[in-house]
């Protein structure tokens, strides 16, 4: 009764709480990581774990610590709604609610249900130090809850990183970490097995964890976390049927260059389109303990296999003109006189900014760029940017390219603080474009967003 609730009580929440917009990472607000996504009704729905700081209780201030589960989604991809806590480690009766090590979830779709897997480690029996982990299993009549937690976890099996997956003709599978990569099929009740599990073997000596299983095009792939050289990368096999036999392809994408030790992710396809969701430490780059999800395009090959998958900070979907305009979520910039900083180091949940500066000797322009912008089709008569320069200069905005329209030409005074100009649209453009910011004088501005109206 108690955890029924607490989830009602987020639910409710949920119907008020705001949107987080778009661009890397996806959640603003709170760490998140090991995202589980899915299509379900319409919307894409996240299913991620949830780092906290260590409480006095945890003794590991230097580890990871996650004591329950959001969800978010969205119907677009750019804007998404946080629906609350889900699970929570002090509401399941077989959880050690001391352990602080809710990890890796997922959560998928059968029978009329909604049945969210996730690992947690055991109360330990009299007598017993150390039970182990547990997989478990809470169902709920809608992809946002209330799930309600099955009293035991699933017997038989232990481990980390539970991926469920349904194949075309129903049939469930379950995919998780535990003395290697395991596989084994469901029974329709979704919380037995009904095969004894395999090892997925064949794959070079390295740790492996994380597993998601998903199937394109009668192929299937079993992709996971692989460690090489001590940060991890993600790397895939793949076979003609759900138990294998799998054949190790190799990586889809590389290890973090900003050393985040850990990544972890999902494979969605919306509107014939793929995209892959994985974590970094955007928001915590001295602390790769606090990750934060992301999403990016995917593409395949003729033969099925998959194109790496290289991170950027724009990530997906189309960003509305009249919306904030982080510009410092950059798709391209022109070299390396144009920065990314925190806002404000000491809560980076606040977000970035860009820096353009110039140097006595070189006087060309700096430019930075922001793909897929919806300008509407009604005319628009202001462009705002919210600026800093101590010295001043002038910025332009340009549509497609760096000799495109000019949206409007914005003159920076010199301030110590920060500060928003607004000034006339020069030439309003129609649909969607790439928006082009240029320092054409000036020394050194710092740009937070741009906004039309």
């Amino acid at each position: 009764m108690q955890f029924k609730k607490l989830s009602l009580i987020a639910l409710a929440f949920a119907a008020f709480a705001p949107a987080l917009s778009a661009q890397n990472p996806i959640i603003k607000d709170a760490f998140s990581a090991d995202p589980s996504a899915h299509v379900f009704e319409g919307r894409v729905y996240i299913y991620p774990s949830h780092d906290i700081p260590a409480p006095a209780d945890y003794a590991r201030k230097d580890w990871f610590c996650m004591a329950d589960y959001h969800v978010y989604s969205s119907d677009n991809l750019v804007d998404w709604v946080d629906h609350g806590v889900i699970v929570d480690q002090d509401n399941v009766p077989w959880v050690n609610a001391a352990g602080y090590s809710m990890w890796a979830p997922d959560c998928n779709y059968k029978n009329g249900k909604y049945y969210f897997y996730f690992p947690a480690p055991q109360k330990p029996q009299p007598g017993q130090r150390f039970a182990g982990n547990g997989i478990g299993v809470a169902i709920s009549e809608t992809p946002y809850g209330p799930f309600i937690p099955e009293e035991k976890p699933i017997q038989g099996i232990g481990g980390i990183d539970p991926c469920i997956f349904i194949d075309d003709d129903g049939t469930p599978y379950l995919a998780w970490s535990g003395r290697g990569l395991q596989l084994a099929r469901l029974k329709d009740n979704m919380l037995e097995l009904d095969s004894e599990p395999i090892t997925i073997t064949g794959i070079p000596r390295g740790q492996t964890e994380g597993p998601f299983l998903f199937k394109r095009n009668g192929k299937y792939y079993y992709t996971f976390p692989w460690v090489e050289d001590a940060r991890e990368t993600l790397a895939y096999c793949m076979s003609d049927s759900p138990m294998g036999p799998y054949t190790f392809m190799g990586k889809f994408m590389e290890q973090s260059e900003t050393i985040c030790w850990t990544n972890h992710h999902s494979f969605i396809e919306l509107d014939g389109q793929w995209y892959l969701f994985y974590h970094h430490n955007d928001y915590s780059p001295y602390f790769d303990k606090n990750r934060s999800v992301c999403v990016d395009y995917v593409e395949f090959n003729a033969d099925g296999t998959i194109v790496p998958v290289v991170p950027t900070l724009r990530g997906v979907g189309v960003t509305k003109a009249n919306s904030l305009i982080q510009i410092d979520r950059y798709s391209d910039k022109s070299d390396k006189y144009v920065a990314v900083d925190f806002l404000n180091s000491d809560f980076t949940f606040d977000g970035w900014k860009a820096i353009l500066w110039n140097t006595t000797q070189e006087r060309e322009p700096r430019w930075i760029s922001y793909d897929r912008v919806d300008f509407g089709q009604a005319p628009l008569n202001t462009a705002t940017i919210r600026v800093h320069s101590l010295a001043g200069g002038t910025v332009e905005l340009r549509a497609d390219a760096l000799d495109g329209p000019v949206l409007a030409t914005i003159n920076v005074p010199g301030s110590p603080v920060w500060a928003e100009r607004s000034i006339p649209v020069t030439e309003s453009v129609k649909g969607v474009h790439n928006l082009y910011l240029l320092m054409t004088n000036g020394n050194h501005i710092e740009v937070d967003w741009v906004n039309f109206k």
